[in-house]
């Protein structure tokens, strides 16, 4: 009987300390906002540049602000799935606006929504670069495409590793 007791307790505490995760998650909230603070700088900058802008200028601000708003929208999928997976549901029930895909993502979809972001933040930073090539070596660059390379792999080995645990999974039930 004591072991029982011993045992239900250990499990309550661990159970509870899942909470523990909670203040990572607002942090992030904190987080969104430095992003929108910089996007918002961003933005200004772009916008009173425009009487002077070439092509590539163009096109290299616009980069800039969809690569801050992939960072933060990779944010707001960490912070809602990751509550939801490791801490408490969102009860959102009755919100119109409420995302068709919270409460669907799991950690292995997270997993891939994660490094397909890094992939995407990547590339375009990476087109910035060849789009102003010029201000950079081609030492920064050959690295900046590797590094590149190991994002692109690692997503793929991911995926395949997910692939290959959901088959386990399927061919174990049979």
């Amino acid at each position: 009987m004591s072991n029982n007791i011993i045992e239900r307790s250990i499990e309550q505490g661990l159970f509870a300390s899942r909470w523990l995760m909670a203040p990572f998650y607002i942090g992030l909230v904190g987080a969104l906002i430095v992003l929108l603070f910089s996007f918002m700088q961003e933005l200004l900058h772009f916008m009173m540049s425009i009487p002077t802008l070439t092509q590539t200028d163009a096109v290299l601000g616009v980069l800039s602000l969809i690569d801050l708003s992939l960072a933060g929208n990779l944010l707001i999928i960490v912070m809602f799935s990751g509550y939801e997976n490791f801490v408490s549901k969102i009860d959102t029930t009755d919100h119109k606006d409420q995302p068709e895909w919270k409460g669907t993502v799991d950690f292995s979809s997270l997993k891939l929504k994660l490094i397909a972001s890094i992939v995407a933040i990547s590339g375009i930073h990476l087109l910035k670069v060849f789009m102003d090539v010029e201000k950079t070596s081609d030492a920064q660059i050959r690295w900046m495409i590797i590094i590149h390379l190991v994002f692109v792999v690692s997503g793929v080995l991911l995926a395949l590793m997910d692939y290959i645990a959901a088959g386990t999974k399927s061919m174990k039930k049979k």
